[in-house]
């Protein structure tokens, strides 16, 4: 999951990576007591990138025009999302702009970092420059300056990147990141460094063991309790209720809210929301993956309005056919059932081992299995208007 621009610079600010002067903005009057010196800038809060081509980031001079401008921001989707809060910051006069990363790569399953002269809105188009640096031992101070002269940088340059770019490494170890992103760092004509934008993306599977993030995450201003249940770590598979006909089950909290976009974005109206929670290997039977799902099947299902059910689950200590096994036991069930109303139609997507055996076992009840999460999405959203 990604954190809000605002969320990832507090975290920088707690390692000592320099940020601006900053207030967040819920609604426009509150500009009227912005305690931030104009001239500033006003930026669109949605997980997202593409904020200033679709006219998220606007610079103002006074609060008149801050007020307008966000009432604007406020009412502009960016690729789908409204914002619920702006950050209102200060402007900075960057001589040039660098671009800092670090991620976690599943490839050579290390941290790697990544650092070029050429960031801002354009690093995409400019990729091919991006250096890197897998860090294959235990992290010293020699990873980040290799990468700063991989980069081209000299003199004072060398050192104030390098910095960055460790606190950025420490960052990501000790919460358990997936990304560290800083586009644009801004270099002033001093050689002064800032991070004028900043991501996170959060490990949903380490939430638990960090209070601090799961607050973050969970405290979005302007967020409704709904939106709230969806983001914590759900203990009790409680379901998130909304108005519509697709019910949707899917274990991890940022796998459940892109699922709920993609199927939203495709013309579908989600039903009801459930993540079934990470996997170990040290629970029983009836608290196990396999077990959260047999329970939450029965959850989704039984919500009045669903036409079908959306099973999205990325597998690892839990095989796939053991997933669809018990999916097929609860369809046949259902089936069965005395009492049973209409059973909702299936759509399943898995991702991890034994797929071809858990695809026979789907094909048997004719339930289709899909890899691909939009195909997925596609197929549950015909069925939903059928």
């Amino acid at each position: 999951m990604d954190l809000l621009e605002y969320q990832a610079k507090e975290l920088f600010h707690q390692k000592g990576i320099p940020v601006l002067p900053s207030q967040r903005i819920e609604q426009p009057k509150d500009l009227k007591g912005l305690k931030i010196p104009y001239p500033v800038v006003l930026k669109s809060q949605v997980r997202t990138g593409g904020r200033g081509k679709a006219g998220g980031v606007k610079f103002v001079e006074n609060t008149i025009d801050a007020i307008a401008a966000a009432q604007t921001i406020f009412h502009l989707p960016i690729k789908g999302e409204y914002p619920k809060v702006l950050l209102a910051e200060s402007k900075y006069d960057a001589a040039r702009e660098f671009y800092l990363a670090v991620v976690l790569d599943s490839t050579v399953r290390r941290p790697v970092l990544l650092g070029s002269q050429q960031g801002g809105v354009g690093i995409e188009s400019t990729m091919d420059h991006v250096q890197h640096v897998v860090v294959d031992d235990g992290f010293s101070s020699f990873y980040a300056r290799r990468l700063a002269i991989q980069m081209g940088l000299q003199g004072t340059l060398i050192g104030a990147v390098s910095t960055i770019i460790e606190k950025m490494y420490h960052l990501f170890i000790e919460k358990d990141l997936d990304l560290v992103e800083i586009n644009p760092l801004g270099v002033s004509a001093s050689d002064d460094v800032m991070a004028l934008d900043g991501k996170v993306t959060v490990n949903d599977y380490a939430l638990d063991r960090h209070p601090d993030i799961s607050a973050l995450v969970a405290n979005i201003p302007g967020q409704n309790q709904k939106d709230r249940g969806l983001l914590e770590p759900l203990q009790h598979l409680d379901l998130v209720g909304l108005e519509g006909n697709i019910g949707i089950l899917c274990n991890g909290t940022g796998l459940t809210l892109a699922t709920m976009d993609l199927v939203s974005q495709a013309g579908g109206k989600p039903a009801n929301l459930l993540n079934v929670g990470r996997e170990t290997n040290f629970e029983p039977p009836a608290q196990s993956l396999c077990g959260r799902i047999a329970q939450g099947l029965e959850q989704v299902a039984r919500h009045k309005g669903v036409k079908v059910v959306l099973v999205n689950i990325l597998g690892n200590v839990t095989d796939c056919e053991a997933v669809s096994s018990l999916i097929a036991e609860w369809w046949q069930r259902s089936h069965q059932s005395p009492a049973r109303r209409s059973v909702p139609q299936v759509i399943v997507r898995l991702v991890g081992d034994r797929l071809e055996a858990a695809r026979e076992t789907l094909s048997a009840i004719e339930i289709p299995m899909v890899e691909d999460l939009e195909e997925a999405v596609s197929q549950a959203v015909k069925l939903a208007k059928a």
